[in-house]
């Protein structure tokens, strides 16, 4: 266990001290327990050290928003403990630290296991809608609906008790904390950077998996260039908790297989090991646990360049407005409007809103009120969306919309409540 400075992680190691390192990294909304299951037999060749995600199992309530941040939160609370290479598994959330580091940190990774994981999580609408539900009602409606995005329904009815465990594991998260890591999740996307994994990496999924299932981890495999795939029949979204036996093996034989040597120190370089691909399949044993194949890899898709000045517009007008929104807008772009909708993504978004005087929730507050003043209704309904996911509650939105009242006017604000009224009750509405 460990007492944790704002810059570091809650943890706890388990196995011999003098084994090599092997880093378990949980999902959004559980803790490092979500392992358990998996320590007994890893413990066996490895030191194996879990985390927890901030506020999340007790954890000092320090939000991370990005998966950068969580990453060099992780990396801090390593070098402290003098850890400098290891292997490292990750479910959902975990998964994208894994990749981050072995995108920015690959000097520090031996080999990677990605579970349950994306390039991609989802959009970053349905992440950002999450935290306003969670902003607006707390982690209770998440709690309830954790164990249908986790678990097959027969395996959360035939375990009433991990059912509740995986309920109140979330209700008890802090809700600052849950909502940060949301907005993480929103803005991950490394698509196009895959190709430049170099570790040994297995995905691992759920074949019932209605989260991130074998679709995205289908686009793993084709993107990264040592990549293997298995699929674990009968287990949905956190795969480890509902087949720990199939899990663990498939992990015994990875990180036992195609543990990366370190960069050699006269050429600076890493010295890369074969990679062996037998005919056929490698499948788990009956005993322990339903079968799981590792497919071949895929040669990696050749990639673009780097963002230009209106792709870095284009990112903040999604990240404030949401994707469905912009997707929207551009679909009925054509010649004509075209030139205005160019200037707008570059000047308006890529030139005032990402400017750092003001940050996004003082700027929802002039918007909100511009927009009053000028009685531009369908405009105020978009910049409520974007309030709340910009991190403005019902409440504080109604305070905004009072004042443009006194300056405004009252008939502009009555029209103004009309519309907002409509947008925060489908924007903070928990969907059963």
């Amino acid at each position: 266990m460990s007492e944790t400075p704002p810059n570091t992680l809650q943890y706890r190691f388990d196995g011999p001290e003098d084994a090599p390192v092997l880093i378990l990294g949980p999902s959004l909304g559980t803790t490092w327990h979500m392992w358990d299951r998996q320590i007994p037999e890893l413990t066996k060749q490895w030191r194996v050290f879990r985390f927890d995600m901030p506020g999340h199992g007790g954890a000092p309530a320090y939000p991370g928003g990005s998966v950068g941040d969580l990453t060099a939160r992780l990396l801090a609370t390593l070098e402290g403990l003098g850890v400098q290479r290891f292997g490292y598994a990750g479910c959902a959330l975990g998964g994208a630290i894994g990749l981050e580091l072995a995108l920015r940190h690959p000097e520090r990774l031996a080999s990677l296991a990605l579970i349950a994981a994306s390039p991609r999580f989802g959009t970053a609408d349905e992440f950002r809608q999450r935290g306003v539900i969670v902003r607006t009602n707390g982690l209770d409606p998440i709690a309830r609906t954790a164990p249908d995005r986790w678990f097959t329904s027969g395996f959360a009815a035939a375990q009433p008790a991990i059912t509740e465990w995986a309920v109140q594991m979330v209700r008890t998260t802090d809700p600052g904390c849950y909502i940060a890591a949301c907005e993480a999740l929103a803005s991950f996307d490394v698509r196009a950077e895959l190709g430049s994994v170099g570790v040994p990496t297995l995905v691992l999924v759920g074949s019932d998996d209605q989260v991130t299932g074998p679709a995205e981890a289908r686009t793993l495999v084709a993107g990264v260039p040592d990549a293997r795939l298995a699929v674990v029949p009968g287990a949905s979204h956190l795969v480890p908790v509902e087949q720990p036996a199939a899990v663990t093996d498939l992990l015994v034989r990875h990180f036992s297989t195609a543990w990366q040597p370190g960069f050699e120190a006269a050429t600076g370089h890493i010295a890369l090991p074969a990679v062996q691909v037998k005919a056929g399949q490698v499948v788990v044993p009956q005993q322990t646990g339903p079968v799981a194949e590792i497919a071949a890899a895929v040669p990696p898709q050749p990639r673009g360049g780097g963002p230009d000045p209106y792709e870095a517009g284009i990112k903040v007008r999604r990240e404030v407005l949401g994707d469905a929104h912009v997707d929207q807008v551009l679909a009925q772009t054509d010649d004509f409007s075209g030139d205005f909708q160019e200037y707008v993504t570059r000047s308006v978004w890529g030139g005032v809103w990402d400017r750092p005087g003001l940050d996004r929730r003082i700027r929802s507050c002039v918007t909100l009120t511009a927009l009053v003043v000028g009685g531009h209704l369908e405009d105020l309904a978009v910049h409520t969306r974007a309030a709340l996911r910009n991190g403005l509650t019902p409440a504080e939105i109604k305070e905004v919309l009072l004042q443009a009242a006194v300056y405004c006017g009252v008939p502009a604000a009555s029209s103004a409540f009309r519309v907002a009224q409509q947008v925060v009750r489908e924007e903070t509405t928990p969907q059963e």
